[in-house]
């Protein structure tokens, strides 16, 4: 079996006695890395005034090659381009979207000093798999220093239509250097679509395909179990004080739909008063890129929604909104799920939404909560038992709550098997080796051809 090289912004380094890191990306190709050889190659997160030579780690069967960025690096290719102008626009909000040229040269020089570490590590019949749009140009970078392995690249996040992706300065160049890549996953066949149109517009045939990213339900089911017991879990519990808790869980960033999910609330607590002192909305969004102006615009405006909500519709005895942005265990938000009357995940645009399909997994399968899902979320083309709402009508969210609060036992036991068999039908390991399969039957490209 060829050895498999994962390539990725940041890579999970774990400690030699601790395993991978649980969460984001580690978790979706845990099941991928188990029982061959890989290398997973990327930024270490760190900076440093000099980068060098990549610092390799090798744990179990997995070498972890890890290399600095310097501050200018990490200020143009991380915050400026890759998180200032491709993150808004391929979430469809052109209008909060940066565009420096200067950033866009130190997000390609990156890319570039990445290949260049990674090529001497490289061996003839390794099989690459890049991820996501920080590295849209690496696999030309590659090709430039004749690598002529086959690499695939996935995309996590959505991609937009591709007149909206046409106003990107320098969008056309980053469509060629796609062609560079054999394979090209991404998470919807709405999203694969949008990237079809905009690659026909530069003449690039690489193919396109759709791969929903899966996770391991049963696993986390077992643990979801477990964690119920848990003293943080029971702590919550018991100052429910006998209401239904409505659970959000996001990072915090303007696509997850977070001041529309407060607002949505909101209404509920006006439009439906028989729910008042009978639910409690638990919001967990820990802070992220709070370097960056809108993220920390999108934190003040949180903490005033929160503020307003719970000074109108609060008494004495309750509290309508707890609202945290400290990160916690994955383990304890599994708990938090298996408890949860309501999953509410309603971001603007999400390529998959994996927090959605963790809420189902969780849920007791005797009495299970009810998911409330926006319908621009990935997971709604594959979850068919959640409640489906457009986030950008708070009436919608309140509705869309209120029949959730009131649904039958033996409906939502229904939503909940059905939501159940599709998680099982596609787990992390299905997943990654439907994307496998497919990058390994593809033709030799132009890229790697003599």
């Amino acid at each position: 079996m060829s050895r498999l090289v994962i390539v990725s912004n940041r890579v999970p380094v774990p400690k030699p006695r601790s395993g991978p890191h649980a969460g984001g990306l580690a978790v979706a190709l845990a099941e991928a890395l188990a029982g061959r050889e890989a290398l997973w190659f990327g930024w270490s997160g760190e900076t440093a005034g000099s980068p060098g030579v990549p610092s390799i780690t090798t744990v179990g069967q997995t070498t972890y090659a890890t290399l600095a960025l310097n501050e200018s690096e990490k200020r143009g290719y991380y915050g400026g381009f890759s998180n200032g102008t491709l993150w808004p626009l391929l979430h469809y909000r052109m209008g909060l979207a940066e565009f420096r040229r200067e950033d866009h040269e130190i997000w390609r020089a990156v890319n570039n000093r990445f290949a260049a570490a990674l090529a001497p590590l490289l061996r003839p019949d390794d099989v690459l798999w890049v991820h996501d749009f920080h590295l849209f140009p690496f696999a030309a970078a590659l090709r430039s220093l004749g690598c002529r392995q086959r690499i695939g690249f996935f995309l996590h996040v959505p991609f937009p239509p591709a007149a909206l992706f046409d106003a990107l300065p320098q969008g056309r160049r980053i469509l060629e250097d796609l062609g560079a890549f054999d394979l090209l996953g991404m998470q919807t066949e709405a999203d694969a679509n949008n990237l079809r149109e905009a690659l026909a517009g530069v003449d690039v045939a690489t193919p396109v395909q759709a791969f929903p990213v899966g996770m391991d339900s049963a696993g986390f089911a077992r643990d979801a179990e477990k964690a119920a017991a848990m003293p943080e879990t029971k702590r919550l519990a018991e100052s429910l004080g006998g209401r239904s808790l409505i659970l959000g869980i996001d990072r915090l960033d303007y696509s997850k739909g977070l001041p529309h999910r407060f607002r949505g609330y909101a209404a509920l607590l006006k439009r439906f008063p028989e729910h008042r002192r009978n639910v409690t909305f638990l919001q967990v969004a820990p802070v992220s890129r709070n370097e960056v102006a809108q993220y920390r615009a999108l934190r003040r405006e949180l903490d005033e929604l929160a503020g307003r909500i719970n000074g109108e519709y609060g008494e004495i005895d309750w509290i309508p909104i707890r609202w945290m942005t400290r990160a916690l265990p994955r383990a304890t938000l599994a708990g938090f799920h298996r408890i949860a009357r309501i999953g509410l995940v309603t971001p603007l645009r999400d390529g998959m939404n994996l927090v959605a399909k963790e809420f189902v997994a969780a849920q007791n399968p005797a009495d299970p909560g009810v998911l409330v899902l926006s319908r621009f979320a990935g997971a709604a083309a594959e979850l068919r038992g959640a409640i489906l709402v457009n986030p950008n009508d708070p009436d919608e969210i309140a509705e869309g709550l209120d029949v959730a609060l009131r649904m039958e036992e033996a409906e939502r036991r229904r939503r909940a098997e059905s939501d159940r068999a599709a998680l099982a039908a596609n787990s992390a390991a299905d997943w990654a080796k439907r994307f496998l399969v497919a990058l390994d039957a593809t033709g030799t490209s132009v890229g790697r051809a003599a």
